[in-house]
């Protein structure tokens, strides 16, 4: 795969195709997923959930991030690597400088922020000081205890409303790319007609630029049994694990995953 970068997607988005993303933890799953045609490998904060067995992302640390992404960079064949800033890493800018360049230095080519328009100050300054940022919308995993569980955001008009307006803004502050998380399939529609950078959704529709799944959910995979309507197996009849991460890619390429059963309305 030739090497992806931030202008490679916005390339792929002008050109309508889809853009794949996976979040990925390791070397060995990096190269498969790169084998297999991925394009953006976003080491997660999930990793908290999948990987260690908490509740929740809350626990994890940026130095424990660091090390994901180091050694997905091992494996990695040419995706662009997204860095999740976990829970609390970017309370302060002196945090959110300090914190990016240790996963930039580990070896992430952008970091992912959750928040809205209030974060545009430091993906400004992120952007100023050459690190490239991608902001996560809707859903927010780290402010579950404010949102009161994991709910789709968006539904009402005047949150909706909103959520448009803070893409714009996060945009100008110079976002390279937005990640929309849960929100109602036409608002998802809506807010990509009104930014020019990438959006990519995880339960937000396919009227996006490109979808993500978590590695272990799109290999039914599950700690707890529990599987979030947005999430598709795509273990079930392929030989291997080899097949589903292609079988992934081609589904989200030619707009087959994710289905109208995948998304959620207003």
């Amino acid at each position: 795969m030739p090497e992806i970068t931030l202008t490679t997607l916005q390339s792929l988005k002008l050109k309508g195709e889809k853009i794949t993303m996976l979040t990925c933890y390791d070397a060995t799953f990096a190269q498969a997923a790169c084998q297999a045609g991925v394009e953006v490998l976003l080491v997660g904060d999930s990793l908290g959930m999948v990987l260690q067995g908490h509740d929740s992302t809350l626990p994890v640390t940026t130095a424990e991030m660091a090390y994901h992404v180091a050694s997905v960079k091992r494996g990695n064949e040419g995706a662009l690597i997204l860095a999740d800033l976990p829970f609390m890493s970017c309370a302060t800018l002196e945090q959110t400088f300090a914190n990016s360049a240790m996963l930039m230095q580990a070896g992430a080519h952008m970091v992912k922020v959750e928040g809205a328009a209030w974060l545009a100050e430091s993906i400004r300054l992120l952007a100023e000081r050459g690190i490239p940022v991608c902001a996560h919308m809707g859903l927010t995993p780290q402010t579950v205890n404010i949102l009161g569980g994991y709910k789709v955001q968006g539904r009402q008009e005047a949150q909706a409303r909103q959520m448009r307006a803070d893409a714009m803004a996060l945009e100008a502050a110079g976002a390279a790319m937005i990640l929309l998380e849960c929100v109602p399939s036409e608002l998802a529609s809506e807010i990509h007609q009104a930014v020019k950078i990438p959006i990519i959704g995880i339960g937000a529709g396919s009227d996006v630029d490109g979808q993500v799944l978590v590695l272990h959910d799109m290999l039914g995979l599950s700690l707890t049994g529990r599987v979030p309507k947005f999430v598709k197996n795509f273990m079930t009849g392929q030989p291997d694990i080899q097949s589903a991460l292609q079988a992934y890619v081609s589904a989200v390429k030619d707009v087959s995953f994710p289905g109208p059963e995948h998304g959620f309305t207003a």
